[in-house]
């Protein structure tokens, strides 16, 4: 066995069979594969059913748990898209998992920041090796067993492993820019890292291999696989990030014109528990995490987010990370025509200094707001009322807690087994969906599309927000008998709601006295009647409508270093007297910030000749 092979970036095929044996994430097609059958050989592998197990690995390592269990490499990118942003505090206290707190403070050269960026760096490449593994096994199978695998199989399992690495390369892409770029054909992991361009054709080259090699529809109809939808509507982002607008709306409105895809009816079907509206029409690539399938810790029920739950005075026990910040909330506000102040009124919508819980007379809110926040006295989907018992540390993490990634209580979706099964799930964790592709669709308009391309985006903005409008919180009483204290402080705070079970209700339902929820349609002018203008209100809107769901950071960071810049610091510099004990020693988000810095660990790793082949990136 030579040096290189010894690496994690070259784990052999037969390593990836046993994983795909004993780990398993996507229920609609992985359960059948829960239990492992003993050792493997080369033999044994060089089968069908040995391709077939290293693709399911692959999958596998979509979420924390496949091969490297660690916080910093959730699916979710809470850490790196929503703590690094303005949308979230690190939450807790100070003392438990302080890495995040260095994240959230830019201080992103401390050992403790280098342990989360290397687990995230060595998720990504995990991933990368086992489709590559995916690969050659196929190729090696095809060669000795030329009968094994037909032609059209061995196309769809080869379209679908290209289509992982992609994804898995263009993770590391949104976290370092320059990355080294691994083919199936590499023998030495100690490899260059290529430009962000280069990076971006290649993962676009990957692309273009799954589009060809796909089908429309998943293979064997397993909804948790890649199709030939998924591929095109993923190409389109990568374009976007990359800013080739033209080929981006091309790419964008095939996808919003004739593919399978569609805004769900109301935003509570979104991110849910419930199973019948898992694998919805807005579901384009989804890390599908799986509760009570056999494993016995629980650990494919969403272990990456197991930290995100309201703390030990909740139902949920446990432990009060990824808090919403002030400012996030604050965006959230509308004025009389249903409109965000952020947008009619951007030097005041940030001024509110305190929490803003539910009271009356009641500011109004876009209701996303209470899909996406706790807020004191605002029922929590039907776990019962949020209250300040429910916040670990109000003084270090504010008073907000996470709610899309919750699932709810009559949904089922809870693990019965694990550390703190409360907080395990089977919520599937959308790494892209259509929203965010319309969203995205409405931007390349603006920026490519002409004064068509502004009529064009309105729309799109206004399809979003039209959906948004459709329900809001309901009093969401709890039906389980154990939650009978939660259920007496409900109807005690709110009589209407006795015997009311409604999660989800129309935005002006006659229960709701904790908020008043509006959501106004954009007129064109003077919304969309300049780039400039539109440009804002597409920003806007996703920020509402993909808060919290690990997108921000790198939404700002794509919109242009000034933005990024801006948005950040004044961030900062007005949270930091909300909350001035976890921003004390934050340092001001410059350049260099731009890219995370590469882990020292695989710069030292790339060395040949005690010269590295990985270039840190500038100012780290």
């Amino acid at each position: 066995m030579n040096k290189a092979s010894r690496h994690p970036l070259l784990v052999s095929a037969a390593a990836l069979a046993l994983a795909a044996g004993a780990l398993y994430g996507c229920k609609d097609f992985l359960s059948a594969n829960a239990a492992p059958q003993g050792a493997l050989d080369q033999n044994t592998l060089l089968t069908a059913e040995g391709v077939e197990g290293s693709l399911i690995a692959a999958y596998r390592a979509l979420d924390s748990f496949g091969g490297v269990l660690a916080w910093g490499n959730a699916a979710s990118n809470w850490v790196w898209g929503s703590v690094a942003s303005d949308d979230a505090y690190k939450g807790s206290e100070a003392s438990d998992q302080p890495p995040v707190g260095d994240i959230r403070d830019y201080h992103w050269s401390t050992a403790d920041a280098e342990g989360y960026l290397n687990d995230k760096w060595r998720g990504m490449y995990e991933g990368v090796a086992r489709a590559n593994a995916t690969l050659r096994l196929l190729k090696q199978v095809r060669d000795a067993k030329p009968g094994e695998i037909s032609d059209a199989t061995a196309k769809g399992i080869e379209g679908e492993a290209k289509f992982l690495r992609a994804h898995y390369h263009f993770e590391a892409y949104r976290m370092w820019g320059s990355i080294p770029y691994y083919k199936e054909d590499d023998t030495d992991f100690r490899k260059a890292n290529v430009a962000p361009a280069a990076v971006i054709t290649e993962v676009l080259a990957d692309l273009d291999a799954a589009i060809a090699d796909l089908k429309p529809a998943p293979r064997n109809g397993e909804v948790g696989r890649a199709s030939q939808w998924t591929a095109k509507a993923y190409k389109g982002r990568v374009l976007v990030y990359s800013g080739q607008w033209a080929t981006a709306l091309t790419a964008l409105r095939e996808v919003q014109a004739s593919g399978p895809y569609a805004l769900e009816t109301s935003f509570d079907h979104v991110w849910t528990g419930f199973s019948s509206f898992a694998n919805g029409k807005e579901t384009i690539w989804a890390y599908e995490a799986s509760a009570n399938d056999g494993e016995p810790n629980g650990n494919n029920a969403n272990y990456g987010e197991r930290l995100n739950f309201p703390h030990s005075g909740s139902p949920l026990g446990c432990c009060g990370f990824h808090q919403p910040s002030y400012n996030l909330v604050n965006y959230y506000v509308v004025d009389a025509n249903g409109l965000p102040l952020a947008i009619t009124s951007p030097g005041t919508w940030n001024n509110r200094t305190g929490a803003l819980n539910a009271g009356s007379p009641t500011v109004p809110v876009d209701p996303r707001l209470d899909w996406t926040v706790g807020r004191d006295g605002v029922p929590y989907k039907d776990w019962g009322v949020h209250d300040p018992t429910w916040i670990r540390s109000p003084t270090y993490g504010g008073p907000y807690s996470p709610k899309k990634n919750i699932h709810e209580n009559s949904s089922g979706a809870q693990s019965n087994v694990g550390w703190v099964n409360t907080q395990l799930n089977a919520v599937h964790i959308h790494l892209f969906r259509y929203a965010d592709l319309l969203l995205m669709l409405a931007e390349a308009e603006v920026e490519a599309g002409g004064a068509a391309g502004l009529v064009n985006a309105r729309t799109y903005v206004n399809q979003v927000r039209a959906r948004a409008a459709q329900r809001a919180q309901g009093c969401g009483l709890p039906t389980d008998a154990t939650l009978s204290k939660l259920v007496t402080a409900e109807v005690a705070k709110y009589p209407q709601c006795a015997n009311d079970t409604r999660i989800a209700v129309p935005i002006n339902d006659p229960s709701i006295t904790w908020a008043t929820y509006r959501v106004g349609q954009y007129p064109l002018a003077p919304y969309f009647a300049t780039q400039a203008s539109a440009r804002d209100v597409v920003h806007a809107e996703r920020r509402l409508e993909l808060a919290m769901e690990g997108q921000r950071f790198f939404d700002l960071r794509r919109y242009g270093q000034a933005i990024a810049t801006q948005t950040l610091n004044d961030f900062v510099n007005v949270d930091k007297l909300r909350l001035p004990a976890p921003f004390s020693g934050v340092e001001a988000f410059t350049a260099r910030h731009m890219w995370y810095p590469i882990p020292q660990v695989q710069v030292e790793l790339s060395k040949v000749d005690n010269a590295p082949r990985l270039t840190q990136n500038t100012g780290w």
